[in-house]
């Protein structure tokens, strides 16, 4: 049965309101970031009256981009890993095995993403300093605390997801594995991984983003030897001026590894997330 006319209509400009809304904002970054200071600091003009790509070597030098960049890598990408293995883990555990207090370990893993994260801020500051005080590790205002305070927020939504992902792997699988003589963690490698491959995706790729763009904790957390891409940004902002050509150019540098992992591993995340989301 074909759809009104009306719902057709209805559908189109919805569409087009809501790709105006998304592109118009890339269109002001992409154009704002080939133009020349003057230019972004005068009326804006839709159409650009010169271009040029200095901004994009200008990034470079006049603020370390580069450092920032490196840090967000390792600070991003070692909280994913840590995140995948230890979610892996928990959430094969409670999926397979029945324990007591298991619904309460469940609840209490979703209901931390209740509070804010601003709620943590002051008292993982008191703990990294007291901490280092103590014991001589230095947490605060490395890449190891900050790197361990982003694994504490996605760990939690990453076992529970994957939780509902492992539950619908059959178990009999794991029983086949069994009978050929793997044990518990063979089972895990062997077969339940490998059916789990899209969850566990989609579990690395909200771990990276959740680390590649966090500011408050980031803003703290860190030194000018440790500082993130988040933060490094408002170093285009001086007493003086704003180089707003540089700070859109930056930001669309900053994006393009996680653009570019998204569209790369797109069919995996919804798969993903459409299948751990149910039970």
């Amino acid at each position: 049965m074909a759809s009104p006319r009306s719902f057709v209509w209805t559908r189109w400009i919805f569409l087009a309101v809501l790709t105006v809304f998304v592109l118009v904002p890339i269109y002001v970054m992409i154009s704002s970031s080939l133009k020349p200071l003057q230019d972004v600091s005068g009326e804006f003009r839709w159409i650009p009256s010169g271009l040029t790509v200095r901004p994009y070597f200008d990034i470079w030098e006049t603020v370390p981009l580069a450092k920032y960049f490196v840090n967000s890598l390792i600070v991003a990408g070692a909280a994913t890993v840590f995140s995948v293995i230890v979610a892996v883990f928990a959430a094969y555990g409670v999926s397979r095995y029945r324990f007591r207090g298991k619904r309460v370990f469940t609840v209490t893993v979703l209901s931390t993403q209740m509070f804010p994260g601003i709620l943590f801020l002051l008292p993982l500051f008191l703990i990294y300093v007291n901490i280092g005080n103590a014991t001589g590790i230095a947490l605060f205002g490395s890449r190891g605390g900050l790197i361990l305070t982003y694994l504490t927020f996605s760990l939690p939504f990453s076992i529970w997801m994957l939780i509902g992902y492992f539950e619908s792997v059959p178990r009999e699988l794991d029983e086949a594995a069994t009978v050929d003589g793997c044990g518990p963690l063979g089972a895990l490698f062997r077969v339940v991984v490998p059916a789990a491959t899209p969850g566990i995706v989609a579990v690395g790729v909200y771990s990276f983003m959740t680390a590649w763009g966090e500011v408050l904790f980031a803003s703290v957390m860190t030194n000018d030897t440790t500082r993130t891409l988040s933060i490094g940004l408002q170093s285009y902002a001086t007493q003086n001026d704003v180089y707003w050509n540089q700070v859109m150019a930056a930001s669309l540098v900053v994006s393009v590894p996680v653009v570019a992992g998204f569209l790369l591993l797109q069919r995996y995340l919804v798969a993903g997330l459409t299948a751990g989301s149910v039970k």
